[in-house]
């Protein structure tokens, strides 16, 4: 089976996070953005006309919880000002073309809002795919199942031949590690977030978050019971929790691995499935 190769993963990510900072201001026939409505931060990604990163923006937001938009307003006005800012940055008139993604199995449900924010800050939505198969743009599994754990959700896709065969999604993310975390120091939840944030603090709040991390585990054995899984990725920014991939390979059986900064590689998947064409 073998370790998972993120070599192409990790160099977009690389990129992404160099033109973060100094956005490239080449002229490119078209661009294509990505737009991540995390739980816990919204993220937008500009890809060049090669596919390439040329500028990025992340805000840490409360717009969305267990992956449901919950203030339209404040999503749009977020990603409305993302897009200005971008745009004043590359030094172009319009952003035109974008693509957004959703917890998996939520279309029906908050897939139309997810839709609608993205169109009403002012962009052409090209495309609407679930979380971790987004993330498969840019991680090329073929055989295995990504996890994209976000700070409301926890999303699965299982790939077989690099095609989906299934995917799920259930209420328990991020927001639960802050919620356990605030408890256990006596924090304000605001303040146990950026507690768990700090790579600094995660080997002291790993045992912690020990049950919350194997609650996870839990929900990732009972959506791949009966599936031929050779390996598990993790995605999303809860993810960034050092040592949480050791607990779940430990739990489910299943060698687990992550990129090494898990909450961009959704955002530059989506960024990836974007096109000119409005769906």
């Amino acid at each position: 089976m073998g370790k998972v190769d993120y070599l192409f993963c990790d160099k977009l990510v690389d990129k992404l996070k160099r033109v973060m900072k100094q956005p490239i201001c080449q002229k490119s026939s078209v661009y294509y953005v990505g737009v991540d409505l995390g739980t816990a931060c919204v993220v937008t990604v500009v890809l060049d006309e090669n596919r390439e990163p040329v500028a990025g923006i992340y805000e840490y937001a409360d717009v969305v919880r267990d992956g449901m938009v919950v203030d339209y307003i404040g999503a749009v006005k977020i990603v409305q000002r993302m897009k200005e800012k971008l745009e004043k940055e590359l030094g172009i008139e319009r952003l035109l073309y974008a693509a957004a993604a959703i917890p998996p199995g939520t279309d029906s449900l908050d897939g139309g809002a997810v839709r609608n924010v993205v169109e009403a800050a002012g962009y052409i939505v090209t495309s609407l795919k679930d979380e971790p198969t987004a993330a498969n743009e840019v991680l090329h599994i073929q055989n295995g199942a990504i996890v994209d754990i976000g700070g409301g959700t926890t999303g699965i896709s299982i790939f077989k031949d690099g095609k989906v065969v299934y995917v799920a999604d259930e209420p328990t993310g991020g927001t639960h590690f802050s919620l356990v975390l605030a408890g256990a120091y006596r924090k304000s939840f605001e303040d146990a977030e950026l507690f768990k944030r700090d790579p600094s603090n995660h080997k002291e709040i790993l045992p912690v978050l020990k049950p919350v991390v194997e609650k996870v585990s839990m929900i990732i054995n009972k959506h791949i019971e009966g599936y031929q899984i050779d390996n598990i990725s993790l995605v999303g920014g809860t993810c960034c929790l050092t040592g949480i991939e050791e607990i779940i390979e430990k739990s489910t059986g299943v060698p687990t691995y992550k990129p090494v900064d898990p909450m961009f590689v959704t955002p530059l998947g989506i960024a990836c499935g974007c096109g000119t064409e409005q769906i």
